[in-house]
């Protein structure tokens, strides 16, 4: 047996075990994501197919549901964590800076424009998310640090694991719309993977699909001025004025 195919074995091993827990819930969803054509190394040697959007959005109650919560985008080691985080629109994503150096996150263009200024170590700036859309997050002071905030509509959204997988509980029966977002695949193919579902009150197995990313082409951004960033930004974080 080839390392490939033990992959799949174990990706179909835990499709199983997952549908046969989804048999206790009421209006289970799963499913399973694969990547293809991708020039990433995480993707092409280890198999990795996690990180992938999913959500569910009701085709007969179209009135926006605003969450009332808080979660974390941890600024540490010159790196956003989560890379990815999906949130229901109304969220409060809270930006903490564990670094020993200043931060200035930012998005300035795409989904909610937002600048929360530069901050110091051991402190925290908020903002809430009111608008369903994808939000590029950057650092106004070191060009290496991205993430991405897909905000949703919907109060089903969850990421796939390291083997594509994915899963609802407890979907309330009635008709959905599956989207897909993943970020190094074009708004056109991911588009055209939208998928229309009817839930009931057993558990629902869908298709697997393949997401391309040979269409992808990185694009490097600019500070939030427009401009591109100095030369050695990434380098030295303390010398940075506060203005």
């Amino acid at each position: 047996m080839t390392w490939r195919s033990v992959i799949y074995s174990k990706a179909t091993l835990a499709l199983l075990l997952l549908f046969n827990s989804a048999q206790l819930w009421a209006g289970a969803v799963i499913g399973r994501i694969q990547l293809s054509g991708s020039r990433n190394a995480i993707v092409n040697k280890r198999k990795d197919f996690s990180g992938v959007v999913v959500w569910l959005t009701s085709s007969e109650n179209s009135t926006p549901h605003f969450a009332r919560k808080h979660v974390q985008m941890i600024q540490k080691d010159k790196s956003f964590t989560p890379h990815i985080l999906p949130i229901q629109i109304g969220t409060t994503v809270d930006f903490p800076n564990f670094d020993p150096i200043f931060h200035n996150a930012f998005s300035n263009f795409d989904g909610q424009i937002f600048d929360i200024g530069l901050y110091p170590p051991g402190s925290s700036r908020s903002i809430r998310f009111t608008t369903p859309g994808i939000v590029q997050v950057f650092c106004n002071i070191h060009p290496s640090m991205s993430a991405i905030i897909v905000v949703v509509d919907s109060s089903y959204f969850t990421t796939t694991d390291q083997l594509g997988n994915y899963s609802f509980a407890d979907v309330a029966p009635g008709a959905y719309q599956v989207h897909f977002f993943h970020e190094r695949a074009t708004a056109q193919t991911l588009a055209q993977l939208t998928q229309r579902i009817v839930v009931n009150d057993e558990p629902r197995e869908l298709a697997a699909i393949t997401i391309s990313e040979a269409g992808y082409l990185p694009v490097a951004h600019k500070n939030k001025y427009g401009r591109d960033y100095p030369a050695g930004s990434d380098a030295d974080g303390y010398s940075v004025p506060i203005r």
